[in-house]
């Protein structure tokens, strides 16, 4: 009852132009730079580098190294849809999928995304990261998510960030630790995957 009465608050609030936040007023098309890495939304040309990430990933390495896609169905076609869809939902303030391609060579290493949980008075989103295992060990994952982080609440304006990991996820919670998120909580039964209600950990981080 007490959430439900929040819920209709906020929509009245809503109703009431008292929340002004608008996706329209996030610049969707910015590109950020750390000291080795360029993160962006996807775009166009990013194809042949796009596919190329894939087509050298090495054998998964362990449970979660799920990076893989069957190339044979991936034409350019099917990356400008792709590019389309995630252009459309950041217009939508839905979420932000965005490329991490290296400096030296423009490679496409991986990715950094957020999902909007909710906006309102929370201001809130979760994030996910995945970077092709022929570029793990080099700290990549970390300066992509620091900065991932940085966008999170500069740019898109979120608080609060949350990354739900599954509790035997080792690198992605040293990942999630490295970065300055902080656990909180398990969450029994959140996920269903590999053919039933799986238990995840949350981290997360606030705004300063």
């Amino acid at each position: 009852m007490v959430l439900k009465r929040k819920h209709l608050y906020l929509e009245e609030k809503r109703c009431r132009g008292d929340i002004v936040l608008k996706s329209e007023n996030i610049n969707h098309d910015f590109v950020s730079e750390t000291e080795r890495l360029i993160i962006r939304l996807l775009d166009e040309q990013d194809y042949k580098r796009w596919l190329e990430g894939f087509n050298n990933n090495y054998p998964p390495q362990y449970k979660y190294d799920d990076d893989h896609l069957d190339i044979s169905e991936w034409t350019e076609d099917a990356f400008q849809n792709v590019v389309k869809k995630h252009r459309e939902l950041a217009a939508d303030d839905r979420a932000y999928v965005f490329g991490i391609f290296r400096k030296m060579d423009g490679q496409h290493i991986g990715k950094v995304e957020f999902s909007t949980i909710m906006r309102g008075e929370f201001q809130w989103g979760m994030i996910g990261y995945r970077l092709h295992n022929q570029f793990w060990r080099y700290g990549y994952g970390k300066e992509a998510v620091k900065e991932g982080l940085n966008i999170a609440f500069s740019h898109l304006h979120f608080h609060r960030i949350e990354a739900h990991i599954n509790v035997d996820n080792i690198p992605s919670i040293n990942l999630a630790e490295s970065v300055g998120m902080e656990f909180e909580c398990t969450r029994k039964g959140f996920i269903f995957e590999f053919g039933e209600w799986t238990d995840n950990l949350v981290y997360y981080k606030n705004a300063k």
